[in-house]
């Protein structure tokens, strides 16, 4: 479809109602209408593995499905039937369920480099339970985080690093130091720097890039040393790296470790998890000062616990995450010919992990743009590819990759235009897209 011939006007009316009644117009500010091009913000009706529909009846192949939580599919019939047989029995009770026993038995034989586990509903309540606790157990007020990764939490020790810090006392922000992923003497650097003050290393153990060799080892080592407590925010790696996560893939086992995104398939699902002695200070059975770590009046939902559950077996007796990265390398294989052959193959990029690709629009002077990030969206959504991202889930097919590389040419052939036109803007539609943190709305 011309891009000139595409409109959403009823998602655009849909926009306009959400803008009124919540602050951005979406929950979550990844979701906002500010990062697609203007007025093409779908708003969404349904879903069905790997499509969706918006309001205005345009069905699109979805990638990066509920930023990364649906990785088998939107309305998966194991997840479902899990799901629904919870459902009648009833959700939340006075004192802990039956589930509760059984998704932790499921979670510990999934993540056997954790010893105990506790749910919680998002992934900002369990990073943070998880550096209060790393606080608590060694005494220390200071927290190192990866500089190199976009986000921990909501909370204020980490909102408070980024540009969107209004609201924020400037003494949390500057409890909270950054170190750089990948390099460890940068990073003992740092711990010298605060003797006997950091509690504690957070870092997603794989991103974009994988680890160099020797990496993880040597920052559990450096944790060891200095008597830190080391963090793995497992929310993107947890499943699409291996069942077990980074940690089971590569080896390295943290103290604490969190998890959320795909743990539910889209449902409200996360976990803290970790060495016994640690999580332990958040109960009841030891002699020490106790810690409030995690108290959600939500947390263990019984038909969450049940997606969480039906999510992991299908993981291990399916063999979803070797299937996500099958599909990953189909779809980076395409998208870098595609580029290539329309001459944008230094502009426009795919990164990462099979399981975990983003791409990156570079403009002229193949620097990352937000004009050039523009007009290839416009172009993908006006093709039905609703692609934020190019993180797959097991529910594409063949069909869908191949269809999707034939909307990313086209894409690239009018990419390749405004390259040569020295300016994107004529193909863009309007202002460009944004990022999410920046200080002014």
């Amino acid at each position: 479809m011309d891009t000139e011939e595409f409109a959403l006007p009823r998602s655009r009316q849909a926009n306009e109602r959400l803008h009124a009644l919540i602050p951005g117009g979406a929950h979550t500010y990844a979701k906002g209408d500010d990062q697609y091009p203007e007025g093409l913000a779908p708003v969404i009706s349904h879903g069905r593995g790997a499509h969706v529909w918006d309001v205005d009846g345009n069905r699109y192949i979805e990638y990066g499905s509920g930023l990364r939580s649906v990785s088998l599919g939107h309305a998966h019939p194991r997840v479902v039937e899990a799901v629904r047989r919870e459902l009648d029995r009833g959700s939340n009770f006075a004192r802990p369920s039956i589930v509760e026993v059984a998704a932790a038995e499921r979670f510990l034989a999934t993540v056997p480099t954790a010893q105990m586990v506790k749910f919680a509903k998002n992934g900002s309540d369990v990073t943070t339970a998880a550096v209060r606790l790393a606080r608590a157990v060694t005494g220390r007020a200071r927290v190192a985080v990866c500089g190199d990764h976009p986000f921990f939490s909501v909370d204020d020790w980490f909102i408070g690093t980024t540009p969107m810090s209004a609201g924020i006392p400037a003494a949390t922000t500057d409890l909270t130091v950054a170190f750089p992923y990948g390099d460890l003497p940068a990073t003992e650097a740092l711990l010298a720097r605060y003797p006997g003050d950091i509690a504690c290393l957070i870092l997603e153990p794989a991103a974009h890039t994988e680890p160099p060799p020797g990496y993880l080892e040597g920052l559990r080592a450096l944790a060891d040393r200095h008597g830190c407590v080391l963090v793995f925010d497992e929310m993107i790696t947890g499943l699409r790296w291996s069942e077990a996560g980074a940690q089971g893939l590569y080896g390295v086992v943290p103290d604490l470790s969190t998890f959320g995104k795909a743990l539910g398939n889209g449902f409200a699902v996360s976990a803290l998890a970790g060495r016994r002695d640690l999580m332990e200070r958040g109960g009841t059975r030891h002699a020490g000062e106790r810690v409030f770590l995690l108290s959600t009046t939500h947390g263990a939902e019984t038909h969450a616990l049940a997606a969480a559950m039906a999510v992991q077996s299908t993981y291990t007796e399916e063999g979803v995450t070797a299937r996500l990265h099958a599909l990953g390398e189909r779809l980076a294989a395409g998208v870098r010919e595609a580029a290539a052959a329309m001459g944008v193959g230094d502009h426009v990029l795919v990164r990462g992990r099979a399981s975990n690709l983003v791409f990156a629009t570079l403009d002229a002077h193949r620097r990352p743009s937000q004009e050039y990030r523009t007009l290839f969206l416009r172009q993908l959504l006006a093709g039905g590819v609703l692609a934020p991202s190019f993180v797959v889930s097991s529910a594409l097919d063949d069909a869908d990759i191949d269809r999707t590389v034939d909307v990313v040419a086209q894409a690239c052939a009018v990419y390749r235009k405004a390259l040569d036109a020295g300016d994107p803007a004529p193909w863009m539609g309007g202002r460009p897209v944004r990022p999410v943190f920046r200080r002014l709305a």
